[in-house]
């Protein structure tokens, strides 16, 4: 795995809110990727988030957006070992620039043949704690293209969002309705081979083309937050008896939910300390 980076992406992702990273995983790697993401995929079945009762299954629209499974490393242990990284957590820190970084959820997306496109949006809006310096990473398990459904940003837009959004729906410029002024941006595609990746700031505005080919676009993701975040008193990911116990304002510290997987100054967890318990 690469894991050094340089100051120039550093400042580039700030800048922009969005850094791409060439060939992040080995050849070897890459292949270990795949085969964890599809049998992980494969053993989910339809249930698109763990601890729900809702599935995958209808014919709406968001559902031929992409097959979309969260929290992957909660129910597989070649998951768990991808996404309780240190090395992961180090990259997201330092392009972020915060002290510690948590795994907010990891999640598969998978565009399947010929499947729309998806609409503008921010992410950070959706979670359950607010944070202007929360990241993301998106790993291209096959070639990302124009053609398949590259992601697409609009640079610098992190820098100008408030926590306002809108959902991935059948209008794909729905989110140019809360911010009329980013209608006018040029968007900036950002295509990449199979095992390089993007970092992209929670309150960046991105999207992804449709997936005008007949072979699949898969990518895996996990969404990161920085260490002494609080919660806003949104749901998200979190289960009932999760919520009851939790007041707006409330740390967001427990290691069984969002583990710790790097900080610069005090203990994280390793697969090997990494609490059991009921996800």
């Amino acid at each position: 795995m690469k894991t050094e980076i340089t100051q120039a992406q550093i400042d580039a992702y700030q800048q922009n809110g969005f850094v791409v990273i060439d060939d992040l995983l080995t050849p070897q790697e890459l292949e270990e990727w795949r085969e964890a993401v599809d049998e992980a995929v494969n053993s989910r079945g339809k249930q698109r988030i763990l601890g729900r009762t809702e599935t995958q299954s209808d014919d709406s629209y968001y559902n031929h957006v992409f097959v979309q499974r969260v929290n992957l490393w909660q129910d597989n242990d070649k998951m768990r070992e991808l996404m309780i990284d240190a090395r992961l957590g180090k990259l997201a820190a330092d392009l972020a620039q915060v002290e510690g970084i948590r795994i907010w959820h990891d999640q598969a997306l998978i565009k399947q043949p010929w499947s729309n496109p998806t609409g503008w949006h921010l992410d950070n809006p959706y979670w359950s704690f607010h944070s202007r310096d929360a990241i993301s990473i998106w790993v291209a398990l096959d070639d990302a293209t124009v053609h398949n459904g590259c992601l697409y940003f609009l640079p610098g837009t992190h820098k100008l969002a408030t926590y306002d959004n809108v959902g991935i729906g059948q209008n794909i410029g729905d989110l140019f309705k809360v911010y009329p002024d980013w209608a006018k941006l040029e968007a900036t595609p950002a295509p990449m081979k199979a095992g390089s990746c993007s970092f992209h700031n929670a309150l960046i505005a991105h999207g992804a083309g449709a997936n005008m080919t007949p072979g699949l676009r898969r990518a895996m993701t996990c969404a990161y937050m920085p260490d002494g975040s609080t919660f806003n008193g949104q749901r998200n990911i979190l289960r009932p008896e999760q919520i009851e116990r939790l007041q707006i304002g409330d740390i967001l510290d427990d290691d069984r939910q969002v583990p710790l997987i790097y900080h610069r100054s005090k203990p994280y967890v390793t697969l090997e300390t990494l609490p059991v318990g009921e996800w």
